[in-house]
């Protein structure tokens, strides 16, 4: 029973009375990219544009996306909840409702957000609501978190056509990605960030349902 209730809490969202408190301070995370040497807070050249998607496990899905050419920065976090600058360990019990994000930030004119929302789909099971293969709870749901109102509109038109082609290639389970405007975005700690680099050999959890998801042409 109890390991039910455990479970049971872990895959539901806490409301505000029930959260945990967090902090008033951030947390302490890394200065710089491990990669890049950039700052990961900025400042950011002009033009850059930024959005937050989260795969599951935010180790792997951070080493996809930093790989990806167009892609400038990239930094693990967590987003989508209500506990204000949680840690790692309070997200994890569920009671902050902060889901595992990457904050891409992309310049629009190397890549564009349908390219990297292909890529996102195609990553992983958006299907699995508060889970992603073998990490349960609600820090490992699916979403993209936007930065403005056409990005929220293109964000709902690729899951759409997503969705279609799942049930093309006879897989009938509903898309569960939360799409929402980004609210507060709070880094992770230190060893999180770039974590796959500094630890090559570490725990990657993506694994994609082999469906292409359909793009313009000119994306």
């Amino acid at each position: 029973m109890f390991l039910i209730d455990m479970f049971n809490k872990k895959t539901v969202m806490p409301t505000a009375e029930n959260a945990l408190p967090g902090r008033a301070e951030p947390i302490p995370t890394a200065a710089t990219h491990f990669i890049s040497g950039l700052p990961l807070k900025g400042p950011l050249p002009e033009g850059m544009k930024a959005v937050y998607l989260g795969m599951g496990c935010f180790w792997g899905a951070e080493r996809l996306l930093w790989q990806t050419p167009g892609v400038y920065l990239t930094a693990a976090g967590y987003q989508g909840g209500i506990t204000p600058n949680p840690t790692y360990q309070e997200t994890v019990t569920g009671l902050t409702g902060h889901t595992e994000v990457v904050k891409v930030v992309y310049d629009p004119a190397k890549i564009s957000l349908e390219a990297l929302l292909k890529i996102f789909f195609e990553a992983h099971d958006p299907t699995q609501g508060m889970r992603q293969g073998n990490d349960i709870g609600t820090t490992y749901r699916s979403a993209i978190y936007v930065e403005d109102e056409d990005d929220m509109t293109l964000a709902v038109k690729v899951r759409d056509r997503f969705q279609e082609a799942l049930v093309q290639a006879g897989r009938n389970s509903r898309i569960t990605t939360e799409i929402a405007h980004a609210g507060p975005f709070y880094y992770a700690e230190d060893y999180h960030q770039q974590y796959l680099a500094k630890n090559p050999n570490g725990y990657c959890g993506l694994r994609g349902t082999g469906v292409s998801c359909p793009i313009s042409p000119a994306a």
